[in-house]
Formats: structure tokens, C-alpha cells, sequence
């Protein structure tokens, strides 16, 4: 089981999912991808920021939320990360096998996400003022390495390495 679950939302640029999939290799954590997706599962770009990391990667592609909740047996903590709103990551209690779902580049999480999850949504503080969000595989390291610093590695294989 993995120690935590990167949920991608419709995500847009290669490079990012690739790079996120590196970071899942890096920490036991699972990547899952939602449909539809900005580019093809074989492109290099996706590969090349991943690098010889793929291979190890524990992932899975889903064809839309339903799809995704139906597979994963409804996950009851699923904690959404959003410029859109004003509660800290910080402030979020992380526990081993959380969901951390992102939105994609473009459009941040399918706009119902806001009503539907409100209480589940979380930010990234950003005392910067010129910059909207930030890239969305810098995001999820941030969270992930937060839930990681707060649960203390306590995963069974975090505590192997």
C-alpha cells in the first residue's frame, strides 16, 4: 500500500505528470491520473521529466471522477489543493494513504470541486503578490512533502530506506 495518492485532475503538460511521477517513485506514493489528459501516455516528454524512474511507478489512469471514485472504493480522505481558496496545508492534519488531488494548468479542479469538497479544499500560502499559483509539480511536492514531514515517514516503506 502506498504511503500516499497523487490524484491528477485533467492534467494538461507532460512534463509535470512525468515530473510528479518521479516524485511518486521517490517517496512510495501512488500516481492516478483522470481523463481527459493534455497529451499521450507514450509521449517523450512525459518519459524524459520522469526519466528512468517510470518504470517503478505505481500508476493508474482513470476515465473521468466517477470512474476514479467507483475504482478506489469512494476514498474518504481526499483533501483538494487549490489556489482558489484561503486554508493552509499547513493547518491540514495529513494521515498515512491521504488522497492529494490536484487540478490541472490551466483550470485548477473542475469548478463543482469548490461546492461539491469545500471543506477538503487546502492552499499553499503565497505571501508572493505577482504570482497566481504556483507550477503545478512544485505544488505537488510541497503538499506531499508536507504530509510526509507531519506523518513523519511513517510508512513501512518510507522507514525501509
Amino acid at each position: 500500500m502506498a504511503c500516499f495518492h497523487i490524484v491528477l485532475v485533467a492534467p494538461e503538460i507532460p512534463q509535470n505528470t512525468g515530473t510528479i511521477g518521479r516524485l511518486c517513485v521517490c517517496t512510495d506514493a501512488d500516481l492516478h491520473l483522470i481523463r481527459p489528459l493534455g497529451f499521450q501516455l507514450d509521449e517523450a516528454h512525459l518519459r524524459r521529466a520522469g526519466l528512468d524512474y517510470w518504470p517503478f511507478l505505481t500508476w493508474s489512469v482513470y476515465e473521468n471522477w466517477e470512474d476514479f471514485l467507483e475504482r478506489n472504493h469512494h476514498p474518504q480522505r481526499l483533501i483538494f489543493c487549490s489556489s482558489k481558496t484561503k486554508r493552509s496545508i499547513y493547518d491540514f492534519a495529513f494521515q498515512e494513504e491521504d488522497w492529494l488531488v490536484f487540478g490541472n494548468e490551466g483550470h485548477g479542479l473542475p469548478p463543482h470541486f469548490y461546492e461539491q469538497y469545500r471543506d477538503s479544499l487546502y492552499t499553499i500560502p503565497m505571501p508572493g503578490v505577482h504570482a497566481r499559483c504556483h507550477n503545478l509539480a512544485n505544488a505537488a511536492s510541497i503538499v506531499l512533502y508536507e504530509a510526509l514531514r507531519q506523518t513523519r515517514w511513517s510508512c513501512k516503506a518510507a522507514q525501509l530506506k
